[in-house]
């Protein structure tokens, strides 16, 4: 991956598709931030530099194609929401990974010798979830739309601690905004298809 190009490419985009208010402190707060050289995981997907904004491309990517797909269908669900509500969910969903992982360095054996070997490991900061986080951070810069915050935090679907803990409000918000729905399943495609485990 060319953390350089999905750079370039995440800016191109941002400044394509969102333009609300608040949006221009919401991007410096990303170029500030480690958001371009994060990993999107510790030991998963695209545990890697550069890891985190390749995620949230491939998330964009999937989501833009499955909601190209569902506008065009007669009587779409889809019909309210727009390509600036698909990049602010899909471009953003995952912002509460900013500043949350750290370099440790930890001892390993090859060959019979040992030698200290860099790794990502959790420093949260901020211990407000997951996609509810993503949001609240969101929401300190800009207004997202009842459908957007709905669709970033509930992203993680059934991996969310919320619903393994027995909350269902996950299924009420599937149900209620399909939109959930579709980032949720771009959010799988692009970890699942476009990515690599570590």
């Amino acid at each position: 991956m060319d953390i350089d190009l999905n750079k370039e490419r995440f800016l191109q985009l941002y400044a394509k598709y969102i333009t609300r208010e608040g949006s221009d402190k919401l991007l410096k707060w990303l170029v500030d931030s480690d958001f371009f050289t994060a990993p999107a995981s510790s030991k998963f997907h695209n545990a890697v530099a550069g890891g985190l904004c390749d995620h949230s491309l491939h998330v964009f990517d999937r989501a833009t194609d499955l909601y190209e797909k569902e506008i065009k269908k007669p009587d779409s669900l889809f019909s309210k929401i727009t390509m600036e509500n698909v990049a602010v969910a899909a471009l953003l969903h995952d912002v509460c990974k900013v500043n949350f992982y750290q370099v440790k360095l930890r001892n390993v054996k090859n060959d019979g010798i040992w030698e200290q070997v860099p790794y990502y490991c959790v420093e949260d900061k901020l211990p407000y979830g997951h996609g509810e986080k993503s949001v609240y951070i969101i929401s300190g810069f800009m207004k997202l739309t009842r459908d957007e915050a709905m669709a970033i935090n509930w992203h993680m679907g059934g991996f969310d601690k919320r619903v393994l803990g027995g909350d269902f409000s996950l299924s009420v918000a599937f149900y209620d905004y399909p939109f959930s729905t579709l980032i949720h399943v771009a959010d799988i495609m692009a970890t699942y298809f476009d990515e690599e485990r570590a």
